[in-house]
């Protein structure tokens, strides 16, 4: 028996708006008195089975997970995928842990979001206001403090995703350029399930290493002179990753009916940078 799952661009961009049940601008009327406690339930995650890497992240997210494309033309987005079947993540465990040593910055984000109505010339900082760490009860980091100024905590939230915005538009530039270099191409992973079943996974594309040995030496050079290179073979390294991330469904599922956890790897929120 074959199953089949697709990653598409319209499929998964509806599931990552999911993570976001209410964003709302955040402000000193609204949210004097709120307080964050986040970076430790990766819940909202658990049923999504990819999210979109920057390129500033493919050597750290390399080793862990594949790195594929997802979209097409100017809407094509490098992404981590974090399991094989639909609106599974494998590397969110029973009590919402994150069991892989990195965390994708688009989630250590959340619940925080910058949200746009002008093709983004300008940026609002919104909450999601149904995050389970939102709270009024002073748990966590406050993002006023008693005078209604923003505290260090949300200073830092703004640069972080000011940082992230930044990313997004080298990423965007590195993307166009493999489109216009033609170097991507549709992929598919087939693999058998530690319980046997054949698993077929589509709907991404990966970086042609034919359409790659062809180029131009003046485009090579542009690749090699813009760091690009680089990324596109941790992107081509990444790809064994499917096998050890199909290899956690047998895990998975054990948890699912109720067996005991193991432990979860030594996690470095802290150090980890978008």
């Amino acid at each position: 028996m074959v199953g089949e799952s697709n990653t598409g661009a319209t499929d998964k961009a509806q599931r990552q708006l999911l993570i976001y049940e209410r964003a709302v601008p955040v402000s000193r009327q609204r949210h004097a008195d709120w307080s964050v406690k986040a970076g430790q339930d990766y819940s909202f995650a658990s049923s999504i089975n990819s999210v979109p890497l920057m390129t500033a992240e493919f050597n750290v997210a390399m080793p862990e997970f594949a790195i594929v494309f997802a979209g097409q033309g100017d809407q094509v987005v490098p992404v981590a995928m974090l399991g094989v079947r639909d609106q599974e993540n494998l590397y969110v465990s029973r009590s919402g842990g994150w069991t892989a040593r990195y965390i994708p910055a688009f989630l250590r984000r959340y619940p925080f979001v910058f949200a746009s109505t002008d093709a983004g010339d300008n940026f609002t900082l919104c909450i999601d206001e149904d995050f389970s760490g939102a709270n009024t009860e002073g748990r966590g980091e406050r993002l006023f403090d008693s005078t209604g100024e923003r505290t260090q905590y949300l200073q830092g939230v703004l640069g972080f995703l000011q940082a992230y915005q930044q990313q997004f538009l080298r990423t965007q530039a590195f993307t166009r350029r493999l489109v216009e270099f033609d170097l991507l191409e549709p992929m598919q992973a087939q693999f058998t399930l530690p319980g046997g079943q054949r698993m077929t996974l589509t709907g991404f594309q990966a970086i042609s290493a034919e359409r790659l040995k062809a180029l131009s030496g003046e485009r090579l050079e542009q690749l090699a002179r813009a760091d690009e290179l680089d990324l596109i073979y941790a992107h081509l390294h990444s790809l064994r990753n499917f096998t050890p991330t199909a290899e956690r469904v047998r895990e998975h599922d054990a948890q699912a009916e109720g067996a005991p956890e193991t432990a979860e790897p030594a996690r470095e929120l802290a150090e980890q940078d978008a």
